[in-house]
């Protein structure tokens, strides 16, 4: 099931594919992109899909896309070059929400496991280190924020890049109203 969620004038569509356990609202996971979407400078009036699916799915996609054999917790598939998004010094208002103008430019889409969502929070393998016990809904939150700032061209390569991803991370988390 698909349902569309327009904030800020970004269109966030979320798939839960059948049978996966709801661990969050899909409108619940579009404000938490949203949130991530303002603080990486995506550009106004874009769109993006977020699939909350199962292990199964992820290998496949992680074995296609990755050379890696096994599931994965998330994978980020961003259609723009990093440079398509501004670096804001600190931390903006809440944007103006853009309700005409140029037609959506679609920045990528995110595959998110909810079994290794849910195993990881619940074995204490969750959160940035992999070493967090905590809800379900937390880890959750957190793969959303991270697959998001991937599509915006934030990674972890290195370590000053890790570093300033895994800050904005937990400032996000942390205060995820802007």
């Amino acid at each position: 099931m698909t349902r569309a969620h327009a904030i800020d004038g970004w269109r966030i569509d979320v798939t839960v594919r059948p049978g996966v356990p709801r661990v969050v609202s899909g409108a619940e996971a579009a404000r938490v992109v949203a949130t991530a979407l303002a603080a990486a400078g995506a550009p106004a009036r874009a769109s993006l899909t977020v699939v909350l699916t199962d292990d199964a799915e992820l290998s496949e996609l992680n074995r296609e896309h990755m050379g890696v054999d096994g599931p994965t917790d998330v994978l980020s598939f961003p259609m723009l070059e990093p440079d398509a998004f501004r670096r804001p010094g600190s931390r903006g208002g809440r944007r103006e929400a853009a309700v005409s103008g140029p037609p959506r430019t679609h920045i990528g889409d995110i595959a998110i496991s909810i079994e290794r969502a849910i195993d990881q929070a619940v074995e204490g393998r969750g959160g940035q280190a992999g070493n967090v016990r905590w809800s379900a809904p937390d880890e959750l939150r957190l793969l959303v924020t991270h697959g998001t700032l991937h599509l915006c061209g934030r990674d972890h390569a290195e370590p000053t890049e890790e570093a300033e991803m895994r800050a904005l991370e937990s400032d996000l988390l942390r205060d995820p109203v802007r």
